[in-house]
């Protein structure tokens, strides 16, 4: 590794060491530390916004998903654009905002519980968010972790520990403005790295027409038609074209990513906290176009590397880019930087690469630790102490619990996407739990408290049970193996196609079915277990 590789790191981190020290000395109060006091600048916003929601997960794991599946996966980049931003600011971020503020929530279970007068949906919500986070965190520390690996040549444990310490550092130092910060940097630097990465692949392959050319007619080519050939049995056409329609692979990419993902992204609660960071709809007016912006590249130009990665690979190398990370899907994309960057221009990429990890890592380390100690302990359990302080010991918790996780999870099967099935995962439990109470907390003010909450478990548990029993991912998490002694539930029988559905298909509906069975119920014993008054207060200003 060259001195300039080096000086250009240590620049970087010295500059978000200052950045870190710069929120802790502007934190002077709870509400800085939670919601960086509510006046965050809109750019700051939709850069901290962009960077959490985009992080080594989008980058290394769906990017490496893109070079086995193909520019399909281009689909989920046109969802985290139109309902990632523009639905999500316009439909679910005005409202959170101003009902944030007049409920003086400080984070996305508190907004929850304070609508519905609900210790128990507070409660419920933030242990949700402590339990299984940790599986999402993990994804992205592997994520950060690997490319660090194979960028430096150093082992995965000391990689994983190294960039963990980082993080933690200014996240539990600085705070909400801490993160949003280095999250605005962070965002910079990965902006101009993914643009001159697409530049570099379009470039290296003779321009853009030249480039998909080339990659419709790899399909065709009869000497990879080995290396593709249990992508095929699962539906695959081609890198330019959608698996076949009913396939296995077609489900996954549409049922369980597409969807899963880029429906989840409303009811984040580490992004939905973002809306209470600033002071006026105006500034998320302002935040929208950049924040849209930022997504379409960050995750369209990992896409369409990821797939043209196997042109260029398969032309240096005589292999596919599957083939050529040796079976290591979340190795892709390390792989083709390390490959075709310019020297001189790869410690910019390294950067990008800890940033796009770092940015979301610390927010994910930040919603867990305000999970643990403002929502759980402090407002649930009913405890006293210093805010900022219970936060801080909760944020230690869940750091640890993730970097375990993380560590463990170097030993399962390589080829399985791990990052990107992680983040999946994650992301359809809130959408099942929490998008339909969240859209009730929002919009519906005659929702009772009771229906709300039935319709948040029941989510969570038909996420618990088609993740961990049904679903194809079930055979990763072990749990099913462990008590049954098979992968999934209907491995070898004739519901085994039923493990292609991805859960969001199941557990949404269930979540949606129950909370408005419950209200009906309660409708017809005209019971009201919400004073009318502090509904109304809830929707002042509205």
């Amino acid at each position: 590794m060259s001195f300039y590789t080096v000086a250009v790191v240590i620049v970087y981190l010295f500059i978000t060491a200052c950045l870190g020290y710069l929120g802790f000395k502007h934190t002077k109060t709870s509400q800085d530390y939670l919601i960086a006091g509510r006046k965050t600048h809109p750019v700051i916003m939709a850069l901290s916004y962009g960077a959490t929601f985009i992080s080594t997960s989008a980058i290394v794991g769906f990017g490496g998903l893109a070079a086995n599946m193909g520019m399909g996966l281009l689909w989920l980049t046109f969802l985290n654009v139109f309902v990632g931003i523009f639905i999500a600011f316009i439909v679910f971020g005005k409202r959170t905002r101003k009902m944030g503020q007049t409920l003086d929530a400080h984070t996305f279970p508190e907004l929850l519980g304070k609508r519905f007068e609900s210790k128990f949906i507070q409660g419920f919500a933030a242990s949700i968010i402590f339990i299984f986070m940790p599986i999402y965190a993990a994804g992205v520390i592997k994520g950060g972790a690997n490319f660090i690996q194979t960028y430096f040549g150093i082992s995965y444990h000391i990689s994983l520990l190294a960039f963990v310490a980082i993080v933690a550092v200014y996240v539990w130092m600085g705070g909400m403005k801490g993160v949003m910060y280095t999250d605005a940097l962070q965002g910079c630097i990965m902006f101009i790295a993914m643009m001159a990465l697409l530049v570099v692949a379009y470039v290296s392959l003779g321009g853009v027409g030249q480039a998909h050319s080339q990659l419709t007619q790899l399909y065709g080519n009869p000497d990879i038609q080995n290396d593709i050939s249990g992508a095929i049995k699962q539906g695959f056409q081609g890198w330019t074209s959608m698996p076949k329609s009913g396939s296995p692979m077609w489900w996954s990419l549409v049922s369980t990513i597409v969807m899963g993902v880029g429906i989840g992204v409303l009811a984040q609660p580490q992004l939905a906290v973002r809306f209470m960071t600033v002071k006026s709809n105006r500034e998320l007016n302002r935040a929208m176009l950049s924040g849209g912006v930022f997504i379409l590249v960050m995750t369209g130009v990992a896409f369409i590397v990821g797939s043209l990665s196997n042109v260029l690979l398969y032309r240096d190398t005589g292999m596919i880019a599957i083939k050529a990370a040796n079976g290591v899907n979340d190795n892709i994309i390390p792989l083709f930087i390390s490959n075709y960057i310019p020297k001189w221009f790869g410690a910019v990429f390294l950067m990008s690469m800890l940033a796009a990890a770092m940015s979301t890592l610390s927010s994910q380390f930040h919603t867990m630790g305000t999970a643990a100690g403002r929502d759980i302990y402090e407002k649930s359990l009913g405890k006293k102490g210093n805010t900022v302080l219970i936060t801080r010991g909760g944020m230690a918790v869940v750091i640890i619990i993730s970097t375990l996780l993380a560590w463990m999870a170097s030993g399962l099967p390589v080829a399985d996407g791990i990052i990107a099935k992680f983040t999946t995962m994650f992301f359809e439990l809130t959408t099942a739990a929490f998008l339909p109470i969240y859209v009730s907390a929002l919009y519906i003010k005659s929702m009772p408290r009771i229906a709300a909450s039935w319709g948040m478990v029941a989510g969570a548990a038909a996420w618990f049970f088609w993740t961990f029993f049904i679903h194809s991912n079930a055979s990763i998490m072990q749990l099913c193996n462990l008590i049954s002694g098979k992968g999934t539930l209907v491995a070898d029988t004739s519901l085994k196609s039923l493990s292609m559905i991805g859960t969001t298909f199941v557990a949404l509906p269930v979540s949606v079915a129950v909370t408005f069975a419950v209200w009906a119920a309660v409708s017809l014993r005209k019971r009201h277990d919400m004073q009318i008054s502090h509904v109304e207060k809830c929707f002042e200003g509205i």
